[in-house]
């Protein structure tokens, strides 16, 4: 047996988590990522943080040193969809953490497959209703890749298709069994207004 692995840690804290511009952003951030816990918002921020520093790094280095390693950085970002093809070190400086969070599996099924919310699609990959090609994915924070991206499918066992399709059937129906009960319920008051008319002359 080795000496005992302390892993570090993959997020960092925000320098000032108590102000209230900062916490209410972070909130909306949640809420529109359906993520569960700020410490998953955390690490796509630390992340970023870690790219856009190899990018400072490229920008100081000489032209010919520069040339032979910013290209392995930018294809690994453009592997992932974060940056295009012809994209530049500048590109990267400009990255946000919401363009991180919209590659993961759990935004991507939410707009791929006809979620209503991402916590319904969250809910769908945590309990193996997913796959990518072949294989289950169960994790919701799981990076996409562009190669990927057009293998996101529902499982052949799972239940959920038919739930969503009907769900959409019987929207519409309800809306106008709604909106009938609301015809129902005016008429009588107009045929009394018009017998009260009726009596008094």
């Amino acid at each position: 047996m080795g000496d005992p692995k302390y892993p570090r840690r993959v997020w960092r804290k925000p320098k000032r988590p108590l102000n209230y511009e900062l916490k209410m952003e972070e909130l909306k951030t949640l809420g529109t990522f359906g993520l569960r816990t700020k410490r998953e918002l955390w690490k796509a921020h630390t992340e970023l943080s870690r790219v856009r520093q190899q990018a400072r790094s490229l920008l100081s280095l000489r032209q010919e040193v520069r040339a032979e390693k910013e290209p392995v950085l930018m294809n690994s970002l453009a592997r992932i969809g974060l940056v295009s093809g012809d994209a530049t070190l500048d590109d990267v400086l400009n990255l946000t953490p919401n363009d991180l969070l919209s590659r993961r599996l759990q935004t991507i099924v939410t707009k791929k497959l006809g979620f209503k919310t991402p916590y319904q699609a969250r809910q769908a990959v945590i309990h193996g209703h997913i796959m990518i090609g072949e294989r289950k994915v169960d994790i919701p924070s799981y990076t996409v890749t562009v190669e990927e991206e057009d293998s996101i499918h529902f499982a052949p066992e799972s239940k959920i298709p038919a739930m969503l399709e009907k769900t959409k059937t019987e929207t519409p129906a309800e809306t106008t069994t709604e909106d009938s009960a609301e015809e129902k319920v005016e008429a009588p008051a107009e045929e009394k207004k018009d017998e009260s008319s009726s009596t008094e002359q």
